[in-house]
C-alpha cells in the first residue's frame, strides 16, 4: 500500500463528489520512540488545521472519549507487547467539542529488513450523518457501477459485519483504501471477498481479519490492476 508520507495525497482524501472531504484517513505509530504520523484528514478529523499539530500518546489519547480512553489506551499497551494487527471503535472529542464515532484499524509496520517497526493503518469515521447528502452522493456512485456491484457489496458487507459501520462509511473505506494501494475499487474489493472465501476459515481472530484487509491489495493479480 502506498502511504504518502507528507499526508498530502489530495486524491486520497478528496470524497466521491464535490471536493468535500473523505471520512478515511491513515496513520502510523512507531514503537521505538512512540512516534506518530497522522494524515491530512486524521488531522482535521480531531479539528486541527494540518501541519499545526504534531500528534503524541499524550494527545492521542486527550482526544479519547472518556468512557473510551481506558480502552483505547489498553490497546496502545497490547500492541507495544505484541506487535499485533488490532481495530478498534471508540469515540474521539475533538478540538470543537464535537464527539464523533470512529473504527481504527491497523497492521504491522515493518523496515526494510523485515523488523516490526511499528503499526500502520487507517481511521474512519463512521459519525452518523447530519442529512442525507452523503448517502445520496454513495448511493448514486454505486449506481454508476451497478453492473460490478456484486463484488463491491460482499466486500461492503462484510466490512459492515465485522466493524459494525454502516453502509456509507463502508463504501467510503473500500473507496480510500483502493486509493491508497492504486488498485480499481471492484477489484480490490473481489479480492477481499476471495481472501475471505479462501482464507475465512484460518481467520480466527479479528487482527488476522484486520490484517488480511490490510493486505488483499497485495494479492491483486498485477496483471490485472489497470485492466478494463
Amino acid at each position: 500500500m502506498k502511504w504518502d508520507l507528507n499526508g498530502q495525497s489530495a486524491d486520497v482524501e478528496q470524497a466521491l463528489a464535490g471536493g468535500a472531504p473523505q471520512r478515511a484517513g491513515w496513520f502510523r505509530f512507531y514503537f521505538s520512540d512512540q512516534r506518530w504520523e497522522w494524515s491530512e484528514q486524521v488531522q482535521r478529523l480531531h479539528g486541527y488545521e494540518p501541519g499545526s499539530v504534531t500528534p503524541t500518546t499524550e494527545l492521542v489519547l486527550s482526544h479519547k472519549h472518556p468512557d473510551d480512553r481506558g480502552q483505547v489506551a489498553a490497546t496502545i499497551d497490547q500492541i507495544l507487547n505484541t506487535r499485533q494487527a488490532f481495530s478498534t471503535r471508540h469515540r474521539i472529542i475533538d478540538t470543537r467539542g464535537q464527539v464523533r464515532q470512529v473504527v481504527v484499524v491497523g497492521d504491522q509496520l515493518r523496515d526494510d529488513q523485515g523488523d516490526v517497526i511499528g503499526t500502520h493503518g487507517f481511521y474512519v469515521d463512521v459519525s452518523p450523518l447530519p442529512d442525507q447528502t452523503r448517502e445520496d452522493l454513495v448511493s448514486a456512485k454505486l449506481a454508476e457501477i451497478a453492473e460490478q456491484r456484486a463484488g463491491i457489496e460482499q466486500a461492503k458487507g462484510m466490512l459492515m459485519l465485522v466493524y459494525g459501520i454502516g453502509d456509507g462509511p463502508a463504501f467510503d473505506l473500500l473507496k480510500w483504501l483502493s486509493q491508497e494501494a492504486n488498485v480499481k475499487l471492484r477489484l480490490l474489493a473481489e479480492q477481499i471477498c476471495e481472501d475471505f472465501r479462501t482464507l475465512g476459515p484460518r481467520v480466527s481472530s479479528q487482527s488476522d481479519f484486520d490484517h488480511l484487509l490490510l493486505t488483499a491489495h497485495e494479492r491483486v493479480d498485477p496483471a490485472i490492476v489497470w485492466g478494463p
